[in-house]
């Protein structure tokens, strides 16, 4: 180390006797030094005194950064090996860029790691520095470049590669920064159009502070919008903002006169007809007038300047590329979701439900609050490896079979399966429904029983084993035996079942429904989705997609670029404080915001949540709310209100799963929350602050089994407050804060409240209140305002 680190070394005359190891080592040291003696400028350390292995610099030059060349010196500081630092760190450190390493004056790898007790002395060189191509007209290239600066716009997502997801009716707010050099003064518009329209209309934005600029337009009609930012130097408007500012301080000089003059000069030479007539007509009144009082009131006039930023040629001027908005009904952002089997609305397991079954439960599924009326597939289902009860392999022949094993010699995806009805019989039903508020949204699975129609008429878009079979779809660990996946990509796939595939959405369109919830629609291509989705809607802007897809984030986020409206989400699996605060959080102030509306399921034919299998009828009203409240879209399957959550043993399926079977129901069965679920959506309907889930704000409550959020309507004119204990099985204290600070009311102050479960009303004093939430009430939703209720 000594000889690494200096010119040599000194050592007593009797170090050597009786050591030749110790001999070997000095000479060692002797040749360390000579090697390194031409490092003689700079030393620095890289490393702290506590690191195991320390990295000491010296260069060739006094000062690092003129050094042609630099040497690093490793010591490892234990008896043990240890590997050297990361060279990543050890270069960024070195203080300037050097290339070449190789140990000095020894073989071996630079990297290995180093013995005990080891020195190792590596060299590098300078290295050369990268060097950009200049073009000879660069100067030129760069004069035209924009002076001005239009960046961080919003909303927009990915740069402006998907649309914003907005719905019709929505005042939008944009914002962008824009700025330029120097003082000169800007202005900004906001253009806007329909993608069908030719002409942009255009408003002037408000400058904020820090460069910020804001406007709004509204979206007006369904469908895609588009929308820029352009800026330019407001030459005239800087005058008059200087000219005022040098009046008002007594400093004003005759050439500010002719400063004005000259401006308005050049507004005239480029105008034509009335304008030019009329700036002519300013011109000739400011050139009589003196460079006093007259001069500075004509300069200053409202008039002129209107005149002015009519006539004005924008200098300077840069438009964004522009971003694009879905303008989608209602319907996408606030729904609430009935599903059900149409096969089981029957009284009898034996007899196989009809459309006019579904009639007869109409109006129980309105009275309960419900405006979408979801079906699992209505096609024919296979005879090929049926399945039979709970998922077995062997059916009876009575047996139903899966709904998700789409085709038979009835038909395939465009087809009803005959003992739910005719085409006729769903007319009208669609009809009954829109009759009782409801609308029928209509389950799309990209799958096919072994019996489908498409498997001998086009084979080539199905994916074949080398032995002639099929592989049969899976999703670890559940398989599914009845049912074969497409080849988006196989021989005959392109463009014919892309096609295909598309008609079918199309059909159903025309026969009344305008909602699907895909099946899975992360195991299929992405580019088709994108594809499809943009055809439909090209023709039918109205129609609404729901995605079904448990997956990972990136996925489940990009299906919400591409065109899905909705997606089910994590709301499933989130039952604590920290995890729902989370996931809400993230879904309504990060990226997501902008594109993906997270439809809240409490339970679907799938997924039998481990929360509802042990926590009895409140449990299911503690989930109820939480769906209800936080997400403007909430879904229930048939059975929740019931509270039915038998599961299979160990797993998150429910026992005698109706996917397999007629599952008949008594709808009045005692324990029932169908209460509980007409409360919660005529609320919904009632006050627009539970109809989206971007206004929800987490508040105080000083308990981790009590949750307590904040709902302002958006006129800001009240506030809906939701607490909900999440322990279905013992009662829990909250202290809790009321947001009087949302109101502007001091921490003293109170505030008027409704209990809007049990109808009435009182008045909160102070921020800090306290509560006590039971299992059979384990929630409470509250109206609040700043002064009394109407």
């Amino acid at each position: 180390m000594a000889a690494a680190s200096a010119n040599g070394i000194i050592v007593p005359a009797d170090l050597f006797a009786g050591s030749p190891d110790l001999a070997q080592a000095v000479r060692h040291a002797l040749e360390v030094a000579q090697a390194a003696e031409r490092f003689d400028g700079e030393m620095r350390a890289l490393t702290g005194p506590q690191a195991p292995v320390g990295v000491l610099l010296r260069a060739d030059a006094s000062d690092v950064r003129e050094a042609s060349e630099a040497l690093l010196i490793f010591v490892n500081r234990s008896d043990t090996p240890q590997p050297l630092p990361s060279p990543a760190l050890v270069r960024e450190y070195m203080g300037s860029a050097f290339e070449g390493f190789s140990v000095l004056g020894a073989e071996g790898e630079v990297g290995t790691p180093l013995a005990g007790g080891e020195v190792r002395l590596v060299a590098a060189r300078r290295a050369s520095p990268i060097r950009i191509a200049v073009t000879p007209d660069a100067v030129g290239i760069g004069a035209a470049s924009p002076r001005l600066v239009v960046e961080d716009l919003h909303p927009r997502v990915d740069g402006g590669a998907f649309p914003v997801k907005r719905v019709v009716g929505e005042e939008v707010p944009v914002e962008a920064t824009v700025f330029t050099d120097g003082h000169e003064q800007l202005a900004v518009e906001l253009h806007w159009r329909a993608v069908d329209e030719a002409n942009w209309r255009v408003a002037r934005m408000t400058q904020l502070p820090n460069d910020l600029w804001r406007g709004s337009f509204a979206l007006e009609r369904l469908g895609r919008y588009e929308y820029a930012v352009e800026g330019w130097l407001d030459r005239f408007g800087g005058f008059r903002r200087d000219f005022t500012k040098k009046l008002d301080a007594g400093v004003a000089q005759p050439v500010d006169h002719a400063e004005g003059l000259a401006l308005v000069a050049e507004a005239v030479a480029r105008s034509q007809g009335e304008a030019r007539t009329t700036l002519a007509d300013w011109h000739a009144r400011l050139e009589a007038a003196s460079e006093g009082a007259d001069s500075a009131a004509l300069l200053l006039s409202p008039e002129l300047a209107a005149l002015m930023d009519t006539a004005d040629d924008r200098p300077h001027r840069l438009r964004s590329e522009p971003q694009i908005v879905d303008a989608e009904r209602l319907t996408a952002r606030f729904s609430s979701w009935y599903e059900l089997f149409p096969r089981s609305q029957t009284e009898d397991a034996s007899r196989h439900g009809t459309f006019d079954d579904v009639i007869a439960r109409l109006p129980a599924v309105r009275d309960m609050g419900f405006d979408t009326l979801y079906f699992p597939p209505i096609h024919p289902i296979g005879r090929t490896h049926r399945k039979g009860p709970n998922n077995t392999l062997t059916a009876g022949p009575d047996d139903p079979g899966s709904p998700y094993a789409i085709g038979s010699a009835d038909g395939g995806h465009d087809a009803i399966h005959p003992e739910l009805g005719t085409a006729e019989d769903f007319a009208r039903l669609v009809e009954a429904a829109r009759a009782h508020g409801l609308e029928i949204a209509l389950d799309f699975a990209i799958q096919a029983s072994p019996d489908h129609p498409w498997l001998t008429k086009h084979p080539g878009w199905f994916a074949w084993r080398p032995d002639g079979s099929m592989k049969y779809a899976e999703n670890p660990p559940k398989k599914y035996q009845d049912i074969v996946n497409v080849d988006f990509y196989g021989p005959d796939a392109v463009p014919g079942l892309w096609t295909a595939l598309r008609d079918v959405i199309l059909l159903w369109v025309e026969r009344g429904v305008k909602t699907f919830r895909v099946d899975n629609p992360h195991t299929k291509p992405l580019p088709f989705w994108e594809w499809m989705i943009g055809e439909v809607r090209a023709e039918h802007p109205d129609v609404i997609f729901l995605a079904e897809a448990f997956t990972r984030p990136s996925m489940m986020y990009r299906l919400g670029k591409i065109g899905f409206s909705q997606s089910y989400t994590y709301f499933t699996w989130r039952d604590d404080k920290q995890g729902l605060t989370d996931y809400v959080t993230e879904l309504t102030t990060t990226a997501p915001k902008e594109f993906y509306r997270p439809h809240f399921f409490v339970n679907t034919p799938d997924i039998n949540p481990v929360f509802l299998q042990t926590s009895g009828r409140p449990g299911f009203r503690i989930r109820a709310v939480l769906a209800a409240t936080l997400s403007g879209l909430f879904g229930v399957y048939s059975g929740f209100e019931l509270c039915e959550a038998a599961p299979v043993p160990g797993k998150e399926e429910y026992h005698d799963s109706e996917k397999y079977i007629v599952k008949p129901r008594d709808w009045q069965a005692p324990g029932n929350i169908i209460g509980d679920i007409t409360l919660l959506n005529r609320l919904r309907r009632a006050h627009p602050a539970l109809q989206t889930h971007l206004n929800t704000r987490f508040l105080p409550a000083h308990n981790d089994r009590v949750i307590f959020y904040a709902k302002p309507a958006p006129d800001g004119s009240e506030m809906l407050l939701v607490m909900v204990s999440l322990d279905p099985h013992h009662g829990q204290d909250a202290a809790f804060e009321i947001p009087l600070w949302e109101f502007g009311i001091p921490d003293d102050g109170s505030v008027a409240v409704e209990d809007l479960a049990a109808g009435h009303r009182f008045r909160w004093h102070g921020k800090h209140q306290h509560i006590r939430l039971d299992p059979d009430q384990p929630y409470r939703i509250w109206r609040i305002a700043p002064g009394d209720f109407a």
